[in-house]
C-alpha cells in the first residue's frame, strides 16, 4: 500500500503513479550512495526540497528558505551570500554524476534544475505497471509542484526524440557552437585587479592587467573563463569553483602585484605571488603582459594549481570529458601502459558523448598515436594508429582552430607520419595561440630537439619547465636526452634522475646511454635490461624504430653506439642487413 500524497487537502492513491513512499525511497537511496558525497549540506538540501515539495508547499521553496532551514543562516541572510546557489550548483552536478553510474538503473529521478531549487520527480524508467499509467495520473490540482506524471514525461521523451529526428534529416544544427563543453571544465572568475594606492598609473596597470589576463587565460582550453567579472556572478547558475584576482601598487619605480586564486566554495586561499618590475626600464606593456602570462601558466595550464585542485577532490560531474582530461594529464605523468588503455576508454565514450569537443579529440588524437610509437595496447584495424591520430587532431583543430592541445596533437601526428617541416609549422603557429602552454612547449620542444635542432629544443624544454615546475616526468628525461646530446654529461645526468618514469620504456633507453656516457656501467646495463625486458621488439628493429622518430643519421649512430656499450645487441645502421656484428657482452644479472 502506497503512502498517501497531500495535495491541498485532498487524498490521491493512483497506484501506477509516483507516492511518496516511492520518491523517500529513491530519496534515501540516493543521499546513502557511496556516489553521493558524505561531507557537506547536500543530502540536508536535497532532503528538504523534497520534503517540501511532497508537503505541497514547493511554492515557498527559495533561497531564503533554504538558507534559513538548512544552513542556519540568520534572519539578515541576503541574496548577496551566494552559499545557496554554489550548494545547487554542486547538488546538481552530484545528481547529474549519481545517475550516470549508481543511479542509471533507478526507477525514478530526482534533479534540481537551474534557475530555482523546486526539484523534478519523475519516472527514471518505465514503472511495472506502464501500461496503466497510461490512463491514470494526478489531476494537475493534485499533483505537487515538481512532481511529472510517467504519462506526461513518456509524452514529451517522444516529442523530443520525433523532434531531434526530424532535425537530423533536415541537418539542422542543435547549437550554434562547435564546443558542447558546458559543465565539463572548471569555471574560472577573474576578479578585476584593484589599485591598492592613489596613483592614476597603477589604476591604468590594474586595468590593463585584468584585460591581459582575459586574453591569456581562455587560450587554455580546460578551463572556462568568465570575465570581466565581479565575485557577484559566482554561484548565479555559473557555478564558478575558482576566482583570480588580486591588486597592484605602484612606489616611484617599482611596481608590485599581488595574485591569488580562491576556492568559492570554501574560501580557501589555494595560491598566491607577488610579482615586482621596474617600470623604468620596462614600459606597462611589457610587464603587464608578462605578469599575466605567468599568473594564466600557473593557475590555468595542465599540472597548474587548478589542475591539482581538481585531482586532489574530483568534481562531482568527473564522468564526463572533464575526468578524461584529468585522467590523460595523469597518464602523460606516468606513461604507462595500463594508464594508457583507461583513459583511451574514457576518451572514447566522451567524444561519443560530446562528438563536438575538440580539447577531447585532441587528448585521444595523442593517445591513439601512442599506440604506434610506444606499442601501447595496440589496436588492428583498418588503419594504423598513426592514421586514427591524425584524423582525430585534424577534427579537433577543424572544430577549434584555436585550440592550443589540437594544434598540439595535429603537429605531433604529422611528425609522426613522417611531414616533418608541416609538422613544425603547424608548431610555430601553435606557440603564437597561446606561448604560455607549457603542454605545448614541452612536446614543441621535443619535436624541435628530435628533427636535430637539439639547443633550440632544450631551450623550449627549459621554458617549459620554468613556467610549469609541477609539469609531467617526460619534460625532464627529454630535457635529459636533448642535454646528452649536447654533450652537458652533468645536466643529463640531472636530469634523468628527475624523470623517474619507471612504468615507461624509453625512459630506461635514455637512461642507459646516459649512465654509460657518464661511465656508469652498472647503472647503464642495469636501465638496458629493463628496456629490452619492457620492449624486446625495439632492439631488433632500432633503425626503422629511430627513423619513424625522425632521428638525424648522426644522433642515430650515436644513440646505437651508447647502446651497443650498455650491453644490447644492437645492429649498426650501415651493416644492420649485410653484415653480422659480434653479439654484445651478455647483460649481468
Amino acid at each position: 500500500m502506497h503512502e498517501e500524497l497531500p495535495s491541498q487537502g485532498k487524498v490521491v492513491t493512483p497506484h501506477p503513479e509516483l507516492s511518496a513512499e516511492d520518491i523517500r525511497a529513491q530519496l534515501k537511496r540516493i543521499v546513502t550512495s557511496s556516489e553521493f558525497p558524505s561531507g557537506g549540506r547536500g543530502a540536508a538540501f536535497l532532503t528538504y526540497v523534497v520534503e517540501e515539495t511532497l508537503a505541497g508547499r514547493a511554492d515557498r521553496i527559495k533561497g531564503y528558505s533554504i538558507a534559513i532551514s538548512v544552513f542556519k543562516r540568520n534572519e539578515s541572510f541576503t541574496q548577496e551570500d551566494p552559499v545557496v546557489r554554489i550548494e545547487a550548483g554542486r547538488l546538481r552536478r552530484v545528481l547529474e554524476r549519481y545517475y550516470l553510474v549508481a543511479g542509471s538503473e533507478d526507477p525514478i529521478r530526482i534533479d534540481i534544475p537551474k534557475g530555482g531549487y523546486v526539484p523534478t520527480i519523475a519516472w527514471n524508467r518505465p514503472s511495472p505497471d506502464a501500461r496503466v499509467a497510461e490512463t491514470v495520473e494526478f489531476s494537475p490540482t493534485e499533483r505537487p509542484k515538481g512532481v511529472i506524471s510517467q504519462r506526461s514525461f513518456s509524452l514529451v521523451a517522444s516529442a523530443v526524440v520525433a523532434l531531434l529526428t526530424i532535425l537530423w534529416w533536415l541537418h539542422v544544427p542543435l547549437f550554434t557552437s562547435d564546443r558542447e563543453s558546458d559543465a565539463t571544465e572548471p569555471a574560472l572568475v577573474v576578479e578585476p585587479f584593484s589599485n591598492l594606492g592613489d596613483s592614476e598609473i597603477a589604476e591604468r596597470y590594474a586595468r590593463g592587467l585584468t584585460e591581459e589576463l582575459l586574453t591569456a587565460l581562455p587560450r587554455f582550453k580546460e578551463i572556462k573563463v568568465i570575465g570581466q567579472g565581479t565575485s557577484k556572478v559566482v554561484g548565479t547558475g555559473m557555478d564558478a569553483r575558482f576566482m583570480v584576482g588580486g591588486g597592484v601598487r605602484i612606489s616611484e619605480n617599482l611596481v608590485r602585484i599581488t595574485a591569488r586564486l580562491l576556492d568559492t566554495r570554501t574560501g580557501e586561499i589555494l595560491w598566491s605571488q607577488i610579482y615586482e618590475d621596474d617600470i623604468s626600464t620596462r614600459d606597462l606593456f611589457a610587464t603587464q603582459s608578462d605578469v599575466a602570462g605567468k599568473i594564466a601558466a600557473s593557475v590555468a595550464q595542465p599540472y597548474g594549481i587548478i589542475a591539482r585542485a581538481g585531482a586532489a577532490e574530483p568534481p562531482s560531474d568527473d564522468l564526463g570529458a572533464q575526468a578524461c582530461m584529468s585522467g590523460f594529464y595523469t597518464y602523460r605523468a606516468e606513461l604507462s601502459a595500463e594508464r594508457h588503455a583507461q583513459v583511451r576508454d574514457c576518451l572514447e565514450k566522451a567524444v561519443t558523448r560530446q562528438p563536438h569537443f575538440p580539447t577531447a579529440w585532441a587528448m585521444l588524437s595523442l593517445i591513439y598515436l601512442d599506440e604506434g610509437r610506444f606499442k601501447f595496447n595496440t589496436r588492428s584495424g583498418p588503419t594504423t594508429p598513426t592514421e586514427r591520430s591524425l584524423e582525430a587532431a585534424r577534427r579537433a583543430v577543424r572544430q577549434d582552430v584555436n585550440n592550443t592541445r589540437g594544434q598540439q596533437a595535429l603537429m605531433t601526428a604529422l611528425f609522426f607520419s613522417n611531414q616533418v617541416a608541416e609538422a613544425l609549422k603547424v608548431g610555430e603557429q601553435a606557440l603564437k595561440i597561446n606561448p604560455n602552454d607549457t603542454e605545448l612547449l614541452g612536446e614543441f620542444g621535443t619535436r624541435v630537439a628530435m628533427s636535430g635542432q637539439w639547443r633550440r629544443g632544450a631551450d623550449l624544454l627549459d621554458r617549459a619547465m620554468a613556467l610549469n615546475p609541477a609539469a609531467g616526468g617526460y619534460y625532464h628525461g627529454m630535457r635529459a636526452l636533448a642535454a646528452y646530446m649536447l654533450y652537458e654529461d652533468d645536466l643529463a645526468l640531472a636530469e634523468i634522475r628527475k624523470a623517474d618514469l619507471q612504468k615507461f620504456p624509453l625512459y630506461h633507453a635514455v637512461a642507459a646511454v646516459i649512465y654509460i656516457n657518464a661511465g656508469l656501467t652498472d647503472d647503464a646495463r642495469r636501465e638496458a635490461e629493463l628496456f629490452n625486458r619492457l620492449r624486446p621488439d625495439f632492439i631488433p628493429n632500432i633503425v626503422a624504430e629511430l627513423k619513424s622518430r625522425n632521428y638525424q643519421p648522426a644522433d642515430r649512430a650515436r644513440l646505437i653506439a651508447d647502446i651497443r656499450k650498455a650491453g644490447l645487441p644492437a645492429l649498426d645502421e650501415l651493416v644492420s642487413t649485410t653484415l653480422p656484428v659480434a653479439p654484445a657482452a651478455p647483460l649481468q644479472p
